[in-house]
């Protein structure tokens, strides 16, 4: 018997693992020798739009629609629940258009009741789905996702994507909770984001190259005489596209995605001007080859090294992390100058002197 093309996903997303290409190695944090703070006095709550978060570290968009993938999702949503992350399911259509797999999401908001947990559909999806999508999973947010490449590159993905913005504004205007736009590792230009910002799209998630690679994985699923393999590097990485989301979008609106794994990564997102990091392979990957306590060790190393960078870098609040001064270098500078984003202020800040 096939596979679903879920699970299809979720053996490549395993197997090819990801590029870590994501462009943070250019980041440079600036040390602090007097930091003036404890260990005991760091708080990671943080605020997305209107939505307060126990932590930064979200559980971003993975799985669902499949009988298979329930346990996936009950084995984040425990997560969620017991170290206080946001999460978001992966895609609902497959449950809109198919009662039956519901479940496989709703498992999410059973086990998690007071959660933060993100609905999930593409930007093909009209309002009444929005609607339906949201009140599957009790949703606090919505996710509205972009692949145009990947669905170019799967044999079976859509080919016209016209009416996209006026669709999302659509969402954006009669949904009653927030809207996110995602990209799923493509990232998101300067000129995207100001588009998204004119249709009142408040919360943006850069998802940048660099962390699961949707083209690699659609050109597996492609017999191999059809692959477009030429096309796997294609992509923003996220350093970069969150530099020109951050040029358009102000601090409390942008999600940091795209090859993050670690708590020094996610430190340098969240100092860059990003209020949030989402992550899905990593836990993904520890989940499926390591198990379930893995997974919830996973989550407390990313909390107690969050905690550890902040506090030797004299910030108290995941919000004083944009206040550090960073050094941006290397391809993500040349990147940044070329298009015109400047990144001078970044190393200027907190200037002790004055």
């Amino acid at each position: 018997m096939r596979i679903s093309r879920k699970m299809e996903h979720i053996h490549y997303a395993l197997e090819l693992g990801q590029s870590r290409r994501q462009g943070l190695a250019d980041i440079k944090l600036v040390h602090n020798c007097l930091p003036e703070s404890s260990m005991d006095s760091i708080a990671l709550a943080t605020t997305i739009g209107d939505l307060v978060m126990r932590s930064p570290i979200l559980i971003n968009a993975m799985t669902g629609g499949a009988h298979e993938t329930a346990r996936i999702n009950r084995e984040l949503a425990i997560l969620a629940r017991e170290k206080g992350l946001p999460m978001a399911v992966g895609s609902q259509m497959s449950a809109i258009k198919n009662s039956e797999v519901a479940s496989s999401y709703q498992v999410v908001r059973q086990e998690n009741p007071n959660g933060v947990i993100f609905g999930n559909l593409g930007s093909e999806a009209t309002v009444e789905q929005a609607l339906r999508a949201v009140d599957m999973i009790e949703a606090n947010a919505l996710q509205i996702h972009l692949n145009v490449m990947q669905e170019l590159i799967m044999p079976e993905g859509d080919r016209s994507f016209e009416g996209m913005l006026r669709r999302i504004e659509a969402i954006v205007r009669h949904v009653s909770v927030p809207v996110i736009v995602k990209e799923v590792g493509f990232g998101i230009s300067r000129d995207n984001a100001k588009q998204l910002q004119e249709i009142g799209v408040r919360i943006v998630d850069v998802g940048g190259y660099g962390g699961t690679n949707f083209a690699a994985i659609e050109n597996a699923r492609r017999p191999v005489a059809s692959a477009l393999e030429w096309l796997n590097d294609w992509g923003t990485p996220t350093s970069m596209s969150l530099l020109e989301t951050l040029s358009v979008y102000p601090r409390g609106a942008v999600i940091a995605s795209g090859g993050i794994t670690n708590a020094l990564e996610a430190v340098k997102a969240l100092a860059l001007g990003a209020s949030a990091v989402g992550m899905a392979g990593v836990f993904l990957g520890v989940l499926q080859k390591e198990g379930t306590e893995a997974l919830h060790r996973l989550a407390d190393d990313l909390h107690q090294g969050l905690i550890l960078i902040m506090t030797a870098l004299g910030a108290s609040t995941v919000e004083a992390l944009s206040d550090c001064p960073v050094v941006i270098g290397g391809e993500t500078a040349g990147w940044c100058e070329a298009r015109g984003i400047d990144i001078s202020p970044y190393a200027r800040r907190g200037n002790r002197s004055k």
